[in-house]
């Protein structure tokens, strides 16, 4: 295979068929040793099968993969005590483990920044055609709840932090890329087998849970929305999102609808103690409120709402609340 047609390939694989930009994003990374390695990653194989499927030698194949591995663009799983490799999967767990490198280039960064704002939404989109359900949502702030409300496990996100096995911070991607926010940088809190995999690459500190809720109660006093995996089981990444940099918003601005869902809750307004100060409408990353209740109240828009609760942790009187509007079964098991 010519080296055109392999990064053309390699692109194909992570659904991203034609894209320049991510041909490009390999071409930096690796390779054309490399690059063939990963081709031969799918299925998943074992150091032996790789040597073999490639025509290396098994210690030059272990080298290239530990390289591979530091760059983000190659994984690996362990079943009955055999370790497994199998290469990069998709756009966004290429964005998120290349980007995140210690030693991630500004023409790496660069790449990505013109990847999301001319590329993404269009990505998202394709998502939206072939997936059951959405692959991401948003998860609420913890926020007084209306009395009739029923808060579950996965609506939960301290929740969540206490039932982890084990917890890792590493720094906002889509931050590091955009280059162009004050928001806190070290937000993103993985879990379970994604703090390992931080840790074992060196782009994540290991934090305790009382460090990882302090780090979602200073994401809420700065305005950033938590987003989590689309199921009961949050057991991978708790992203801790702005409005300005973040990848999930253009797809939801643009109309995607499944793609990023709202939590199981939406912003409620209380108008005897609304005092209209419009602290909320600052909050609001969705134009989901407006001050056009009686005596200059605000109303939310339950069609726009993310059910995020940025709103209700900001409010002075305490006139936003959540209100349970979504069943049980909207999060898939």
């Amino acid at each position: 295979m010519q080296d055109t047609d392999l990064y053309q390939s390699l692109a194909a694989c992570v659904g991203a068929a034609g894209s320049s930009t991510i041909e490009r994003i390999f071409r930096i990374l690796a390779d054309a040793r490399e690059a063939r390695l990963l081709m031969a990653a799918s299925p998943p194989a074992t150091l032996e099968q790789l040597a073999e499927r490639t025509g290396l030698d098994t210690a030059e194949i272990q080298a290239m993969v530990h390289a591979l591995f530091q760059k983000g663009l190659l994984f690996f799983a362990e079943r009955n005590g055999v370790r497994k490799y199998y290469r990069v999967r998709h756009v966004p767990q290429l964005h998120d483990a290349t980007a995140v490198a210690p030693d991630a280039s500004p023409e790496l960064l660069d790449l990505w920044r013109h990847y999301t704002d001319n590329e993404w939404t269009e990505y998202a989109r394709k998502i939206e055609a072939f997936v059951p359900q959405a692959p991401i949502r948003v998860i609420p702030v913890n926020v007084t709840m209306e009395a009739s409300s029923k808060i579950l496990a996965f609506d939960d996100v301290r929740k969540v932090v206490e039932e982890a096995g084990s917890l890792a911070v590493t720094r906002c991607t889509c931050r590091l890329i955009a280059r162009r926010c004050d928001k806190p940088l070290e937000v993103c809190i993985q879990v379970n087998r994604a703090a390992e995999y931080a840790l074992a690459r060196g782009t994540g500190r290991a934090i305790s849970k009382e460090e990882a809720v302090g780090i979602l109660r200073e994401c809420e006093e700065a305005g950033l929305v938590h987003v989590v995996d689309n199921r009961r089981e949050v057991d991978h990444v708790i992203c801790n999102c702005c409005q300005c940099c973040c990848m999930n918003w253009p797809p939801v601005k643009a109309g995607v609808k499944r793609f990023v869902v709202p939590s199981r809750f939406a912003a409620s307004v209380d108008p005897e103690t609304c005092s209209g100060c419009e602290a909320c409408l600052e909050r609001c990353y969705f134009q989901a409120i407006q001050m056009g209740g009686q005596g200059g109240t605000a109303l939310v828009d339950r069609d726009k709402c993310m059910g995020c609760g940025l709103c209700a942790v900001t409010c002075p009187t305490g006139a936003m609340r959540l209100e349970e509007v979504r069943p049980e079964e909207f999060i898939p098991a």
